[in-house]
């Protein structure tokens, strides 16, 4: 097939693109390179810079290259950020993704697997998420990530559309050459691998006062490659609607920094910070409908082995992708 990926020079969507050209796929990456990084993209994938907000942009591409499928990662992913700024979320991943629906529908491109979020979930109470529970996001990010799910369904009821929605739970992790470079950065693990490389003085555990076995947030960790596999696996399913990836047990933040002392082999100092407004204390993936239904299964489910990926990944690039 011929696919294009938004948001190709992305954490996700970097290995999600070299995975599809490994399968023999062709790949058109679509990225506006601000929250990318251009040494990201392979060789062999075709790349097209543009921008999901310039609908002119984006219809030109899929003109231009007549995709089989999209997958669209394209978006602003921190939950600080949109609480913080909820217009720009809105403006870029719920305009955007409108866009992008419209161009496809414009030149006839039915297939869409959609880079989705357990934020969508809020903060459900129960042990065990599953995709029949309510949709109730605590904060914009989330709301952002429903509102392209809900428009998706009316292009698909309206106009034929085959969505696929993949809510990743916490993605972490390094693959093919391939890892976390963000900044500002916010996620748990490649901050505790910073201050590993004492490129930090310590990580800040945001709250200790969840109602948790041990006050922190309750987290599903799941390898950036086990969901390229599941987006590979998307791009042909019959099915259609939402599919939780995750690997079925929760971490909280301490259990995180623990198993990073395991893997790195010394201790890494750490203080508690305030609560980061939007933050449910505990989001954890029933994933047996993209088991049964899309034949996926995740292959890391030990947490020592995801950490130990991505702090090969910081060790070999301490500068990210500068290096």
């Amino acid at each position: 097939m011929k696919v294009l990926v938004t948001g190709g020079a992305g954490y996700i969507g970097s290995v999600a693109s070299v995975r599809l050209l490994e399968k023999g796929h062709e790949v058109i990456v679509f990225d506006n390179l601000e929250r990318g990084h251009k040494e990201s993209i392979d060789k062999r994938a075709v790349f097209i810079e543009g921008d999901l907000r310039d609908r002119r942009s984006i219809a030109s591409a899929i003109k231009k290259t007549s995709p089989d499928a999209v997958m669209h990662f394209a978006a602003y992913a921190l939950v600080g950020e949109s609480m913080s700024n909820p217009a720009m979320y809105f403006q870029n991943n719920v305009n955007g993704g409108i866009n992008l629906l419209e161009a496809m529908d414009q030149f006839g491109v039915k297939r869409f697997v959609f880079s989705s979020s357990c934020a969508t979930y809020g903060d459900p109470g129960t042990e065990f998420i599953a995709e029949d529970m309510p949709q109730k996001p605590t904060n914009p990010y989330g709301e952002s990530k429903l509102a392209i799910e809900k428009i998706a369904i009316w292009f698909m009821e309206r106009k034929g559309l085959h969505p696929v929605f993949l809510r990743y739970f916490n993605a972490c992790g390094a693959a093919v050459g391939r890892g976390e470079d963000h900044d500002p950065e916010t996620h748990i693990i490649p901050i505790i691998l910073k201050t590993a490389l004492k490129q930090k003085s310590c990580v800040e555990i945001m709250g200790n006062d969840y109602p948790t076995p041990d006050g922190t947030c309750i987290r599903d960790y799941i390898h950036i490659d086990d969901l390229a596999t599941a987006h590979i696996l998307a791009l042909t399913t019959p099915h259609k609607g939402a599919f939780n990836l995750g690997i079925g047990r929760g971490y909280s933040v301490k259990e995180v920094i623990t198993a990073a002392q395991n893997v790195v082999g010394f201790e890494i100092p750490f203080r508690i910070a305030p609560r980061r407004s939007g933050d449910p204390p505990r989001l954890v993936a029933a994933n047996t409908k993209a088991i049964n239904l899309l034949g996926w299964k995740p292959i890391y489910t030990n947490l020592e082995n995801i950490i130990a990926t991505a702090w090969e990944w910081h060790k070999n690039h301490p500068r990210g992708y500068l290096n």
